[in-house]
């Protein structure tokens, strides 16, 4: 034992050497640390608080899209998405489950409330049995944009498992209005679950960057489990929501279009329909719309048109092309109106055919006025040759910016397609044949005519505003693209397009006729080509019309151009294009307290302030001026009233007027959806519609009480969907619905 003592001391001593080096190794490593805060080049404090550190996202707020007026056009609206809980984990309390226990009861209370067939909610929540990892499961479509009124009364089913997921949605609640202009958002999921926005289409997409603002952030430090420590630093960067985009659109206005288009569809069928509203003296649009069309909120209808096509698709105009011929003859002082030439045909070249009179005779040996009445292609081609000469006309087809963009406030403008090299291209270009132009290229022309001379750019937006102030950021102003023609010129040239209304020998003799408002116009028949010809048959035209009014002082341009009617005459294609054209001409007059110039004004005005007053004396003073008037609520004193104090209403318009008692439900047979409308927003009802048209099915009866919150969905169907239900029911009286 005592030789081995001196062999365990050494050991010791190494050992004690061993652990003094290590001790020193380590102690030298901390010190450095200490001192330069860095571990293997790397920041040790950024690391924590990179480590420590959470970001959240703040979501800016879209800006609405509102009419001239502060009408709201589209916003976003609060919005949930139904979320089924499927993992038993989330269950700490067996008393209080947390995931979905009865699939079959929880089925059944859902179907209450979305789209979907019990059956298929049990196989969604059942998928845990094919998934055993999965934790939770969506509803698709039908559990998607749950309003907060149906989100309130699920949760009051008290179903354990089923909880929702806050969202927004894009809402617009007139529906198919102005869509291709306006646009819709098209809503993308992100990789961290969240949803972004992007505009699709019209102001949607142009603005897209404006409306959608800048989104915020935020900054915190954090535990292991990520919840925000007490005293830990806190940053928020705000989010910046998006400004307001207010439209030079008037809502009233462009819902005459849109009836007037719709009764057109339903009686022509034609397949395609333009049809602009513009005020000359600013260049602003007051209205504008089209068919096929489609809903912004379904986005039903948009795989038939996709594009806008009063800004995107050229055509070959035809007659309404002979208004900027005639502008330019009458500017160069070679219009002669009393002049006579020989009507018929006209040969350019002698290798060239003779260009015809649409009627293929002509009416012999007439005057140059009556050559504009008749709107003879011949008295055009000699305007174009002979009185103008082509170089010249050339000049004023870029004077009148018929061969460039408008440079409109709207994505995709396409431009025009001149053919002008050879005589019977630049001899055909006179009166609309071969080339080819965009209907708001007419219309920002047209506007020289009806100003004065001063031809406007065409706008869509009026102003920019701040969401949350409401300020104006930016206002555009009219602007005045050039001056083709002078003020006198102008006149004339409006007196003369009045006679193609007024003279028995006019083109639009009635058909354009207005009354109590002078019309000046000129009407228009495209051939549509096909291949290296024409179609032919009755209807394969583009019939189309482009008036002002009054025509001593237009306030008003409307253009309007239908494709393929279903008509049996080829004279009768000015049938749809005047039933769209009167009606929204004469009511936007109207509406915009334009006096008659030969008769007195119908009923309209600006509305009263209605409420405390005696709810029968306001029926019967509103019914004496010529007003639909409806009266929901059994008290003596009115509440409320639609459309609201100060509101310009039209004669035979409904005004809503809830008074001081229990709302009842009143008999909505017929209504259009706007009316409709009027009802739901003064009673706060949460409104769905089905179809398109007028009442048929209220899910509310009459007379039964109603308060705010309650849901109400009618069911709408134009005329011949209801003729259509008529005759079915004669031919087979045992079918019920």
């Amino acid at each position: 034992m005592a030789k081995k003592q001196p062999n365990m001391n050494k050991g010791a001593v190494g050992l004690f050497f061993v652990f003094s080096l290590l001790f020193f190794v380590i102690l030298y490593r901390f010190s450095v640390i200490g001192i330069t805060g860095e571990a293997a080049g790397q920041p040790l404090a950024a690391k924590a608080e990179q480590k420590h550190t959470r970001y959240g996202t703040i979501e800016a707020a879209r800006g609405a899209i509102k009419d001239r007026s502060g009408e709201v056009i589209a916003e976003d609206t609060a919005s949930y998405t139904l979320i089924a809980i499927l993992d038993e984990k989330m269950t700490t309390d067996p008393e209080n489950p947390k995931h979905i226990v009865n699939p079959e009861m929880t089925a059944a209370k859902l179907a209450k409330y979305i789209d979907m067939k019990e059956s298929e909610i049990i196989r969604i929540l059942e998928k845990k049995k094919e998934k055993p990892e999965l934790f939770q499961v969506e509803f698709g479509k039908a559990g998607r944009d749950i309003p907060f009124q149906t989100k309130k009364e699920i949760e009051a089913e008290k179903l354990p498992g089923i909880t929702f997921k806050r969202d927004s949605k894009r809402f617009y609640p007139n529906g198919i209005f102005a869509s291709h202009l306006v646009g819709f958002v098209e809503r993308k999921e992100r990789e961290n679950g969240t949803y972004a926005s992007f505009g699709k289409l019209g102001i949607e997409k142009l603005m897209d960057k404006r409306l959608k603002g800048e989104s915020g952030k935020i900054e915190y430090e954090s535990d292991l489990w990520g919840y925000l420590l007490p005293s830990g630093k806190e940053l928020v960067t705000p989010a910046k929501n998006g400004n307001d985009i207010y439209l030079t659109l008037d809502r009233k206005i462009q819902t005459f279009l849109e009836d007037a288009l719709n009764k057109t569809v339903e009686e022509y069928n034609p397949k395609k329909i333009i049809a602009i509203v513009a005020d000359p003296k600013t260049g602003e649009i007051l209205a504008m719309g089209q068919r096929p069309t489609f809903d912004p909120k379904t986005r039903e209808g948009i795989e038939k048109a996709w594009h806008n096509e009063a800004i995107e698709y050229p055509f070959e105009p035809g007659s309404t092309m002979k208004i900027f011929t005639l502008a330019a003859a009458v500017n160069e002082g070679v219009f002669k109106p009393n002049e006579p030439y020989k009507s018929g045909s006209y040969q350019v070249t002698k290798r060239d055919k003779p260009i015809k009179d649409h009627n293929g005779s002509g009416w012999g040996t007439i005057t140059y006025l009556e050559g504009v009445q008749r709107s003879s292609n011949v008295a055009f081609a000699k305007m174009a040759k002979e009185k103008l000469g082509f170089d010249t006309f050339r000049e004023y087809l870029t004077r009148f910016g018929l061969d460039k963009p408008t440079g409109i406030d709207l994505p995709s403008e396409a431009t025009s397609q001149l053919r002008y090299e050879w005589p019977i291209e630049k001899i055909t270009t006179s009166f609309g044949q071969g080339t080819a132009v965009t209907a708001i290229q007419q219309v920002q022309a047209a506007t020289a005519i009806a100003n004065d001379g001063k031809m406007m750019k065409p706008h869509v937006i009026k102003k920019i505003t701040d969401y949350d102030t409401g300020e104006t950021i930016e206002e555009i102003k009219p602007e005045v693209v050039s001056e083709p023609i002078t003020p006198e010129a102008a006149k004339k040239v409006r007196d003369i397009l009045e006679t193609v209304i007024t003279s028995p020998k006019g083109t639009g003799h009635n058909r354009y006729n207005i009354e109590g408002y002078s019309v000046a116009g000129k009407t228009g028949t495209a051939e549509l080509s096909q291949g290296h010809g024409y179609l032919s048959g009755a209807g394969n035209y583009i019939f189309s019309f482009l008036g002002m009014a009054p025509a001593d002082n237009p306030e008003l341009i409307v253009y309007v151009a239908v494709q393929q009617p279903e008509i049996d005459s080829y004279f009768k294609g000015s049938l749809p294009v005047s039933m769209i054209f009167n009606s929204v001409m004469k009511n936007s007059l109207q509406y915009l307290n334009i006096k008659p110039s030969t008769q007195a004004p119908v009923m309209s005005g600006k509305l009263p302030d209605l409420k405390g007053e005696p709810a029968v004396n306001a029926k019967r003073d509103l019914e004496a001026k010529g007003y639909d008037v409806i009266v929901i609520g059994d008290g003596s004193e009115v509440a409320e009233q639609v459309p609201t104090a100060g509101a310009t209403a039209l004669e035979g318009e409904k005004v809503i007027l809830k008074t001081n008692g229990k709302a009842v439900m009143p008999d909505m047979a017929g209504w259009s959806i706007r009316d409709v409308m009027k009802a739901a927003t003064l009673t706060d009802l949460k409104l769905n519609f089905k179809g398109s048209g007028y009442v048929v099915k209220q899910s509310i009866t009459k007379g039964a009480p109603i308060k705010g919150g309650d849901q109400l969905t009618v069911q709408l169907e134009t005329p011949r969907e209801q003729n259509h239900a008529k005759e079915k029911e004669k031919k087979d009286p045992e079918i019920k619905e």
